[in-house]
């Protein structure tokens, strides 16, 4: 027998170094903006918070720019907002450099990009004259990353984003003292999932009573925008949207070419009530009926008779983006409908990309990583996630096997708290969130009556990023500021008596 083999003794195993990631820093920088004639001195802080278990144990770095208006005496006077995109998997870069914060990116007014290299301007259309802001990038957007890499999945899902933006907005509400500051959130696209979610979550939960939620490009009720076999609803929702887009690129009949917006208020009754009576017969509805519809969708839509008889009178949204304009060997944009692009195949079923995407792709991430180090001195080596692919799978927790629908959360929140506002920004040209599928969903809040007037909207000639659009971004601003100053109660900071 051979000889038997020493065992080796094992050393302990040492403890997992945090990393440098995961450690909070910030960097304060000062700066000035002219908005409306006036010049305003704000103070920008980058950085990150690290979330941790109450045994101090840390479990994801979140970053965030925040953007506060210098000077403020009482900041229980001065309102705080916290804003964030959607995707899932988007930093917040597109509210922060396209809308919301003192620097934009600078597009052709039509929201057309320049050519490279890029420009970043003063923006003089931001919100921090009403408001301060802090922008927040979700776990494994932006810089923001779990500690653990196989804890990364935790965090991608509707319950567990909910419940860390939650927790940091407390984070930040406690470090910087803004508990008594009026608050408001703000969201774009899957962005509007997440405030609606965080709406009751945030009262419920944590006792933080929001002023305001401003949603841009809202998606609430996912029934409305998924095309799932069975499902009607998106084909009704949507036909405005396809409506707005023929004209656009003039597919229309001359006298629905006249004035949008009758054209719209046109179809949105014919979707509302035809069609949707139409939809609901289903193999029962006879042939002369049938007729009569597939000639009205051809006439709203700029599409052919024959092709809207053989989708069955329903269009779906990745064939209208690709059928439209097929005769030009032209696509149109899913967020900005206003927007054109080629395929190799021509032929082909669906776009092979969404012309809207790559003209704001590339100014909005060259320009916001030279931001943060050559304006903000922040640095990082990590690569910054503007719309990254890593969150998924998404899991959608209790919502699995059915429709996301936060709708019913807000409603709480609205009811159990009224002094709660909401605005909806809705882009006429937007074929990822249309403004029909958003009317829908909050025409069926079962709201009380006399908190409907609690919800306010505004509409753009534009899309899903309807601020790229320079007359729209102007409208928007003054929409926001509007309802920020409406929705603000009257303070009196002085420390009642007895």
């Amino acid at each position: 027998m051979g000889k038997k083999k020493k065992k080796e003794k094992k050393e302990p195993s040492a403890a997992k170094k945090t990393p440098a990631f995961a450690k909070e820093k910030s960097v304060v920088t000062h700066h000035t903006v002219t908005v409306g004639g006036h010049e305003i001195a704000y103070t920008a802080t980058a950085g990150t918070l690290v979330l941790k278990k109450e045994d101090d144990t840390p479990q994801a770095a979140v970053f965030f720019v925040a953007y506060t208006k210098d000077g403020v005496e009482d900041v229980r006077s001065r309102p705080v907002t916290f804003a964030f995109n959607g995707g899932p998997g988007s930093s917040s870069v597109w509210l922060h450099l396209g809308v919301l914060g003192p620097r934009r990116v600078l597009m052709e007014d039509d929201g057309s990009p320049l050519p490279p290299p890029y420009r970043l301007v003063d923006n003089a259309y931001t919100l921090l004259d009403q408001t301060d802001l802090v922008f927040i990038d979700p776990v494994s957007t932006g810089y923001s990353r779990a500690v653990e890499e196989e804890s990364a999945k935790d965090y991608h899902g509707f319950d567990k984003d909910i419940e860390s933006v939650g927790d940091f907005i407390r984070l930040y509400l406690t470090r910087y003292q803004r508990w008594a500051s009026p608050k408001f959130l703000a969201g774009e696209s899957y962005g509007t999932t997440r405030a609606a979610g965080l709406s009751m979550h945030l009262q419920d939960k944590l006792g933080i009573y929001l002023n305001g939620i401003m949603l841009i490009s809202a998606v609430l009720n996912f029934q409305t925008i998924l095309f799932d076999v069975g499902n009607d609803l998106p084909y009704i929702v949507f036909l405005p949207t396809y409506a707005a887009t023929a004209w656009q690129h003039g597919k229309l009949a001359p006298e629905l070419q006249e004035d949008l917006g009758r054209t719209l208020a046109e179809v949105s009754d014919f979707a509302q009530t035809e069609y949707t009576l139409a939809l609901m017969q289903g193999a029962a509805l006879d042939e002369a009926t049938r007729a009569q519809i597939v000639g009205k969708l051809a006439r709203y839509t700029g599409l052919s008779e024959d092709y809207v008889t053989r989708a069955n009178l329903r269009i779906h949204i990745m064939r209208f983006v690709k059928e439209l304009l097929r005769d030009t060997r032209r696509t149109v944009g899913r967020f900005d409908s206003r927007f054109t692009g080629t395929d190799r195949d021509a032929a082909g079923e669906t776009f092979e990309y969404d012309p809207s995407y790559p003209i704001v792709q590339g100014p909005y991430t060259a320009l916001f990583n030279d931001y943060l180090r050559r304006e903000l001195n922040f640095e990082s080596d990590l690569p910054y996630e503007i719309l990254t692919e890593r969150v998924h799978p998404w899991n959608y927790g209790k919502h699995q096997n059915q429709y996301v629908n936060v709708a019913e959360g807000l409603r709480a929140a609205l009811t159990q708290n009224p002094a709660l506002r909401v605005f909806v920004a809705n882009g006429y040209f937007d074929l990822a969130t249309p403004y029909l599928a958003t009317e829908y969903t909050f025409n069926h809040l079962e709201l009380d009556p006399a908190l409907q007037d609690h919800i306010s909207m505004g509409y753009y000639h534009a899309g899903h990023m309807m601020y790229l659009h320079k007359v729209s971004l102007e409208k928007l601003k003054a929409d926001l500021a509007a309802f920020v100053e409406q929705t603000l109660p009257l303070f009196d900071t002085d420390t009642p008596s007895q």
